[in-house]
């Protein structure tokens, strides 16, 4: 499968950079350039990507503005942050806003490859730091907001807190689309929380990890 990406960056250099160390891989294809935020949004909204990658500070329209845009017009299209603003900074709003991950721009060459080709794939890619952020921001009674789930909603959690799309889970669990929709709304409502995302970085932050030996027959609550 070939990945089409937009570089979104004011700056040449760091356009050049990217495509090199992106070039690495055989399925990346760098097919677009922009240089300010309308320029991102006009490419954007002209093309097909599999990923956006977008610079936090540009002229004009922010990386902010222009997430928040794409979002709304083209949901479907995975934006991984590339800034040079540290994570504590701009991150989770960032996320919250919809991006499918945030990496600073002192990151490892490595570390962009996994991120792009992760989010490509419909997943989030956070780091730990990005993670302990939002769990702070979480609003709990008292009690872990997993521990309000149902066994079923639990297994369906733990698949979404590990990056997985709706259709993976369904094929792992033999359920269907729209079964896993249903129990992921619930997730959400239950535990009080906005999106795929934010599940994510809670389980990050708590260390729960699917657990593919547990039964489905001893799930069906």
């Amino acid at each position: 499968m070939t990945i089409r990406v937009l570089i979104a960056d004011d700056h040449a250099i760091v356009r050049e950079g990217l495509k090199q160390i992106l070039g690495d891989n055989p399925d990346i294809f760098i097919v677009g350039e922009a240089t300010d935020g309308n320029d991102a949004l006009d490419k954007i909204r002209g093309g097909a990507w599999n990923v956006v990658l977008l610079d936090m500070s540009m002229p004009g329209r922010t990386g902010l503005d222009v997430l928040k845009q794409v979002k709304k017009e083209h949901p479907e299209v995975p934006v991984l942050i590339l800034s040079m603003h540290p994570e504590d900074q701009f991150a989770v709003r960032a996320i919250k806003a919809g991006a499918a991950g945030y990496l600073t721009k002192g990151c490892a060459p490595e570390q962009l490859m996994t991120a792009l080709l992760k989010v490509s794939a419909g997943g989030k890619y956070i780091t730990e730091t990005v993670a302990d952020k939002l769990v702070e921001k979480l609003d709990t009674d008292g009690s872990m907001p997993h521990e309000n789930l149902t066994d079923r909603e639990y297994q369906v959690f733990s698949h979404l807190a590990a990056g997985r799309t709706v259709s993976e889970i369904a094929e792992k669990m033999a359920l269907s689309v729209k079964t896993v929709s249903t129990h992921r709304a619930k997730i959400l409502a239950k535990m009080k929380m906005k999106n795929n995302a934010e599940l994510m970085y809670y389980g990050v932050r708590m260390g729960l990890q699917p657990d593919a030996n547990r039964s489905e027959d001893n799930a069906g609550r």
